[in-house]
């Protein structure tokens, strides 16, 4: 079922969100009065449907980032809930507690066994508190990897799921050894002996996404960024003010797009017309066949073999030539 048409006011989605509404008000008077209004409803959605096509085939990097950050996107939970059969949760990282926004456990895509590893952001205000508005602390990398440790040993593939605005930089999460902690999941990673698909599902921001992002195939949806620093971190270094956070986006080459051609993402995924957030079903069915068609290419690697490739793909990422 697709997903409600989005009210969240990205200003550049404002003509669609107009058709779209004359689309529900000519529903809902053909629905009450049992007036044939099927044409002029079949012509509207056509106009609709150039919009989104002419709008989103045209996004600038910052409205990529705004995208990514919908408040209707599908999030980590909702991807698990429509792809992932008899998920079983894994909880906690056996030294402080369970952080809430890094979400574990054991699943099965059309009958594979996976470790499922996601960020969670959170849908409503409690949620949102809890996840920390999707930027875990170090007990939620240690769970992680105890959980991919895991998965090695008993030979389960690994699919993490990523969307963080970064790791959370709070003095308790630095005390408790967060920078060390992702330079440790980053080590970790390169040896596991299973498969291991990454998503950038949303945002991907520095060391919070690479802290369980290392894998032998990054995907990227189309619309998500991935960058060393937020726009608006990086426009408040660069120029002293975040009102710069649209030129930071151009000079920072978050997109998928940019990624793929300088060798950091592997495949982008296509998204719905108009944004992953006007059809979750349709964007998980789109996320599946990429895991799945990645996954069965690697599968029958050696554990040998995967660890070498994938030292091997990133000892390549920044290599450049001089004439």
């Amino acid at each position: 079922m697709a997903a409600t048409p989005s009210r969240a006011g990205l200003e550049f989605e404002a003509p669609i969100e107009e058709l779209e509404s004359k689309i529900e008000d000519l529903r809902a008077f053909a629905a009450s009065t049992e007036v044939d209004l099927s044409d002029q409803i079949e012509q509207l959605i056509q106009r609709c449907n150039e919009k989104k096509k002419a709008i989103y085939s045209k996004l600038t990097p910052w409205q990529k980032v705004q995208t990514a950050r919908h408040p209707e996107r599908p999030l980590t939970t909702d991807y698990i809930n429509y792809i992932v059969d008899d998920f079983r949760p894994l909880h906690g990282d056996r030294a402080f507690r369970d952080d809430p926004a890094i979400k574990c456990g054991l699943g099965k895509i059309d009958g594979q066994k996976f470790m499922i590893i996601g960020q969670c952001k959170g849908k409503d205000t409690a949620e949102k508190l809890a996840c920390n508005f999707g930027c875990p602390h170090p007990e939620g990398y240690r769970k992680a990897m105890l959980k991919m440790n895991l998965a090695s040993k008993f030979g389960v593939p690994i699919l993490s799921f990523i969307n963080t605005p970064g790791a959370y930089p709070g003095i308790g999460a630095e005390e408790r050894g967060q920078a060390f902690v992702i330079a440790n999941n980053l080590m970790e990673m390169a040896a596991l002996s299973v498969p291991v698909i990454c998503a950038v599902i949303g945002e991907g921001g520095s060391g919070g996404a690479l802290g369980i992002g290392l894998g032998d195939r990054i995907l990227m949806l189309e619309h998500s960024y991935y960058s060393v620093i937020s726009p608006e971190g990086c426009a408040a270094i660069l120029w002293k003010t975040s009102e710069y956070k649209a030129k930071a986006s151009e000079t920072l080459k978050l997109t998928a797009k940019d990624l793929q051609g300088f060798g950091i993402i592997d495949e982008i995924v296509s998204e719905p017309l108009g944004g992953a957030h006007r059809d979750h079903s349709h964007m998980a069915e789109n996320l599946k066949e990429a895991v799945m068609r990645n996954f069965n290419e690697i599968k029958d690697l050696s554990p040998e073999e995967l660890r070498k490739e994938r030292y091997k793909k990133f000892k390549a990422m920044g290599a450049y030539t001089e004439e």
